[in-house]
């Protein structure tokens, strides 16, 4: 235990997430004992989630330590997530003894569980010897990290934990991993290519994803906008790698640049379902598409790519910084006009609904608080998961720094915001705010324990309007029983905080989230706010309901309310069905 705390050490691991057990438990302590900053998680899932964080945040693989089978096993979802986002992750997980598990015996918590891990992670490694510790720990930083990176599984067997080796022995073979992100440039010919296509184009567009964020391309991205004047979109995590309020962003405009853009340019972005796999009626038919990605099988996995760029985001959009000196690729000024007559219209229709003074509540206007306190702090770090409350912050919540928006991306998983809001606090000091639907947010309830056991700068926000999607769902049946997407509007979700030491706050007017949370921001301790919304605030599915097949929801489920007969009285929502719709 002490060889593989030192293998870590020596391999620049600071910090570990977990939930200690058999077999466990001792090296957890030897770790800590050793200067490993270790954080004990309430769920294990969670646990990867936190070192998944500080992956995306540092570029080098955040580590997460489980017990045998069930704890294992509980991990695992964490470890695909961290693989699909592109994130570096390592778990480590004690085991039963291989014979027994092999020969199905019966072992206490016996699992062959690097053959479960293996379709779950980048690959998974087993350690049998404690002489190939720092052999094993080095192939798993390595792969972690390598191309695109992922999730990597190491197994550790409980009778590798009790082995011994000559010190003068370990100190021999204990080398650290070295070159692990050597830079990739594209071929000189496919630039050439990319920049005479852009020379080209009538409207070109680029797409920013957060692999363009976990390359640290932002220095180049910001210099070729500057230079071209070429409008861009950034995913959602992507946001802040040029500040959200950048006239050539097209987030107000994203249908029109979609439907319109005639070459457009990929950074670090998968044409997956969260754009369209790239075809459809959303886009310009006869559109071609650049492409710059770190993993060549990505390339054509929808669609042709009309000129792959195979290397890392921040080298290859240099290289094409570098070619401006010999190619004029300039955005037209009617591109540009267009574009922003539709972002303008766009914000007068539906700018109002941030700024409104509507009590209960809407997504819209306690985003709108949220945003204006945040607006004045860029350097808070932001999470978000839930359905409305994800995809209203994502639009509504400016980010001016990279890195600083982490939120479900690819897989869409809920219950990441709090351990994504763990892993980044430890990783960066820096304060967090922490944004959850009700229902969301009870994924990982308890850890707003760990932010006060640590006694971490997170501010957790809950947005409650009392249901999945929304509050206002009927049974469809007689059963009398809540409907499927039915929660408790009338919770007091603060009151979790303020159990574990975390001052409470309860927010019924926007004037009370900003003020609520321009203070518990100020006094860099956790904190919980509750914001109440109302019942019929939301709708299915958010952005997706597309996604859910079928749908056969009451007349509360469609149509806006014109009359909410709703009042907070004495801390408690009371609620009426609306008058009309």
């Amino acid at each position: 235990m002490h060889f593989l705390a030192d293998t870590i050490i020596a391999n620049g691991v600071k910090n570990m997430y977990g939930v200690v057990g058999i077999p466990v438990t001792d090296f957890a302590r030897i770790a800590q004992a050793k200067g490993v900053k270790y954080i004990g998680m309430r769920h294990e899932a969670d646990a990867g989630n936190a070192a998944a964080a500080e992956g995306f945040l540092t570029g080098r693989p955040g580590m997460f330590l489980t017990v045998s089978a069930p704890g294992f096993l509980n991990g695992l979802a964490s470890l695909k997530e961290a693989t699909e986002n592109g994130w570096p992750c390592i778990q480590l997980a004690g085991s039963s003894v291989r014979h027994t598990v092999d020969l199905e015996e019966g072992e206490y918590e016996g699992l062959d569980q690097r053959a479960y891990a293996a379709p779950f992670a980048k690959d998974s490694f087993r350690i049998d010897k404690i002489e190939d510790i720092p052999l094993g720990i080095e192939r798993a930083i390595r792969t972690a990290m390598a191309g695109r990176p992922g999730g990597v599984y190491v197994d550790l067997p409980d009778d590798l934990m009790g082995q011994t080796i000559e010190k003068s022995v370990a100190e021999k073979i204990l080398v650290p991993a070295q070159n692990l992100t050597p830079s990739q440039a594209a071929d000189p010919a496919m630039v050439e290519k990319a920049l005479e296509l852009l020379e080209g184009a009538k409207n070109p567009w680029i797409i920013i994803g957060k692999g363009a964020a976990l390359g640290r391309a932002e220095e180049e991205l910001a210099a070729f906008v500057d230079k071209t004047n070429i409008p861009f979109q950034p995913m959602s995590m992507a946001k802040g790698l040029i500040p959200d309020d950048d006239p050539h962003s097209t987030a107000s405009c994203r249908g029109l640049a979609m439907r319109t853009a005639d070459v457009i340019l990929l950074v670090g972005a998968r044409l997956n379902w969260m754009l369209g796999y790239g075809k459809g009626k959303k886009y310009n038919p006869n559109v071609k598409f650049i492409q710059i990605d770190i993993d060549e099988s990505e390339f054509g996995n929808a669609r042709p790519i009309d000129c792959p760029l195979v290397g890392d985001a921040k080298t290859v959009m240099g290289q094409l910084v570098d070619g401006l000196a010999t190619h004029k690729v300039q955005a037209s000024q009617e591109w540009l006009d267009l574009l922003a007559a539709d972002a303008k219209k766009n914000n007068e229709r539906f700018g109002g609904a941030e700024t409104a003074d509507t009590v209960p509540m809407t997504h819209q206007n306690a985003l709108g608080a949220i945003k204006r306190v945040l607006d004045k702090n860029h350097d808070v770090y932001l999470t978000n998961d839930g359905a409305n409350t994800l995809d209203d912050c994502r639009d509504i919540v400016n980010m001016y720094l990279p890195r600083h928006r982490l939120d479900c991306g690819t897989w869409g998983v809920m219950g990441v915001a709090m351990p994504y809001a763990i892993g980044t606090a430890v990783t960066t000091g820096k304060p967090v705010v922490s944004i959850s639907g009700d229902s969301a947010y009870g994924f990982a309830p308890l850890e707003v324990e760990t932010a006060t056991r640590f006694n971490l700068p997170i501010v957790t926000i809950v947005l409650n309007n009392g249901g999945i999607y929304r509050g206002d769902f009927e049974d469809l049946g007689d059963s009398g029983d809540p409907s499927p997407l039915t929660l408790d509007a009338t919770a007091h979700y603060e009151k979790v905080g303020e159990a574990f030491g975390a001052k409470g706050y309860y927010a019924t007017t926007p004037a009370e989230v900003e003020a609520d949370l321009t203070e518990a921001l100020a006094s860099g301790k956790p904190a919980f706010i509750h914001v109440q919304l109302s019942i019929h605030a939301g709708k299915e599915s958010g952005h997706i309901g597309n996604l859910n097949p079928k749908p056969i929801f009451g007349p509360l489920a469609t149509g806006e309310c014109e009359d909410l007969n709703e009042e907070v009285v004495d801390g408690k929502l009371v609620q009426e069905k609306p008058a009309q719709q």
